[in-house]
């Protein structure tokens, strides 16, 4: 899988790899995503912020996600492990639903984590909705650990880190 940054043109590929993961998750009663978040809104914003990143395999797009520093107040909630270090919060990872199941999701967690090493970054942060088996068993099975929780409009999330130099 080649990795690169998202630029406006991907818009339309992003747009539907998600309206389809989001059919997915819903055929299997999981209701994180909808109409109103990630909005198309979210991943413009995330491209012309440079924080959109693709990983494609034969030309099409196969998974996205965004990195930054950015969370909301609920991220007050994680016990995380060393709370002052250089960090990078993982949004809206997502593999197009035709690829699950393939190691994909796995393959970007390493290549983030590989980035972000090198960039001298100490740990990673995400959150993880509470009601989906599949995402809570690959960061789980990756090393991330539970710090908290946070609840917001679709339910209970869980705050969790994997620090990158032990």
């Amino acid at each position: 899988m080649n990795f690169r940054m998202a630029v406006l043109e991907d818009i339309e590929q992003v747009c539907d790899l998600v309206r389809l993961s989001i059919i997915h998750m819903e055929q299997q009663h999981i209701f994180q995503w909808d109409e109103i978040y990630p909005a198309r809104e979210d991943f413009i914003k995330d491209i012309h912020n440079g924080e959109l990143f693709v990983g494609q395999l034969n030309g099409n797009i196969a998974v996205i996600y965004t990195i930054n520093k950015r969370c909301e107040k609920e991220y007050q909630n994680g016990q995380w492990n060393n709370p002052n270090c250089e960090y990078r919060i993982i949004h809206r990872l997502c593999v197009h639903p035709d690829l699950q199941n393939q190691g994909l999701a796995k393959a970007t967690l390493f290549y983030i984590e590989e980035q972000l090493r090198a960039m001298k970054v100490d740990a990673i942060r995400l959150d993880v909705f509470s009601k989906n088996p599949a995402a809570l068993a690959l960061y789980s099975n990756c090393g991330y650990k539970k710090t908290g929780y946070a609840d917001w409009r679709k339910g209970r999330f869980f705050l969790m880190e994997k620090s990158l130099f032990k």
